[in-house]
C-alpha cells in the first residue's frame, strides 16, 4: 500500500510563489508517474503536471507551463510543485496523486491510482 501526504499548502498574494510537496512511503519501485492536480469551485478537477520517474519527463498544463515545475527527488521519494507568478485562478485544492510501475504514458491523461489528501492553495488578488 502506497501512502501520500502533501505539504505547503498556504495563502499568498498574487504574483507571489509556493512550493507544494508530497511524500510517497509503501512502494518500492524507482519506476511510475506522479502528479499534481487541482480541483477549484465550480470547475471540474485537473491535472496541471506530471512526472515520469526514472526518465525525468515531465508534462504541464497550458494554463501553467512555464509558471510551474514539477520535480522528483527520488532520494526522499518526495514529488515537488514549485508555484510561481500565482494569480487568483490558481487557488483551489491540490492533490498529489502516482501509480507504480508504469509511466505517464498519456501525459495529464494518465489514470493514477492513489492519491493524497489535498492541500489548500488561496492566491489573494
Amino acid at each position: 500500500e502506497v501512502d501520500l501526504v502533501e505539504s505547503g499548502g498556504g495563502s499568498v498574494a498574487a504574483g507571489g510563489s509556493l512550493t507544494l510537496s508530497c511524500v510517497a512511503s509503501g512502494y518500492t519501485s524507482s519506476r511510475g508517474c506522479m502528479a499534481w492536480y487541482r480541483q477549484t469551485p465550480g470547475k471540474e478537477r485537473e491535472a496541471v503536471a506530471a512526472f515520469t520517474l526514472y526518465a525525468g519527463t515531465t508534462f504541464y498544463a497550458d494554463s501553467v507551463q512555464g509558471r510551474f515545475k514539477i520535480s522528483h527527488d527520488k532520494y526522499t521519494k518526495t514529488l515537488n510543485l514549485e508555484m510561481n507568478k500565482l494569480d487568483f485562478e490558481d487557488t483551489g485544492m491540490y492533490y498529489c496523486a502516482g501509480r507504480w510501475p508504469f509511466g505517464c504514458g498519456d501525459g495529464l491523461n494518465t489514470t493514477l491510482e492513489t492519491w493524497g489528501q489535498g492541500v489548500q492553495v488561496t492566491v489573494s488578488s
